[in-house]
């Protein structure tokens, strides 16, 4: 349930963030994110004219408080870009902790059910995802550069990053647990490791 401090248009913010992570967003009535957030109707469509325009401002709403999350994020704090980066994979796994409403991607979800029926969430949700994806681009182009890698656009390995999290999430929501998601991101590491020429740490040790 939103905070009762926020006004009403961050409340059913908050909410639809939750409850379509629960339940999907077809399933998510009005009427539900309403009771959800703890106000009325009127005061629903006084912010969003339909649930279509909420989805598109839940989906702006999540790429906004999430970039603030992994801008903050310890992963930027190594020297060298390719730590940066599996650093961040690091980090999706430990994003991993709790119940699986509440570890999976909101626009991951919506764009599942909206990709044809609803073309402006769907937009949405690929400007957060591919947005996401492109932040870490900069140390990917340099991790290669130092590593001598060529043949692969920093901007699609980038973007497999997320194709990889967002599959383990649909893994996990299939098998009712998260330890599919943070194998699937093991094997990224692993691959990218490879990719780069990069032993695991206990193999450099060895």
């Amino acid at each position: 349930m939103a905070p009762r401090n926020l006004n009403a248009r961050s409340r059913l913010l908050e909410s639809a963030r939750d409850v379509i992570r629960a339940q999907g967003f077809a399933a998510t009535s009005v009427d539900e994110l309403c009771k959800a957030a703890g106000v009325t109707k009127g005061a629903f469509f006084h912010h969003f004219k339909s649930k279509e325009e909420l989805g598109v401002a839940a989906a702006d709403f999540w790429a906004e408080t999430t970039s603030e999350l992994f801008a903050a994020a310890p992963y930027h704090q190594p020297k060298n870009p390719l730590d940066r980066l599996i650093a961040y994979l690091e980090f999706r796994k430990e994003l991993l902790a709790g119940d699986l409403p509440h570890i999976t991607c909101l626009v991951g979800t919506m764009t599942q059910e909206t990709y044809e029926s609803a073309p402006a969430i769907r937009d949405a949700c690929n400007a957060s995802i591919t947005g996401h994806a492109m932040t870490l681009v900069d140390d990917i182009r340099e991790a290669m550069q130092m590593h001598g890698v060529t043949g692969v656009a920093p901007e699609s390995l980038a973007l497999h990053t997320q194709a990889v999290i967002q599959g383990g999430f649909i893994l996990a929501k299939a098998q009712n647990s998260a330890d599919i998601a943070a194998d699937t991101i093991d094997h990224l590491i692993r691959y990218i490791r490879l990719l780069f020429n990069e032993p695991a740490p206990e193999e450099a040790r060895g």
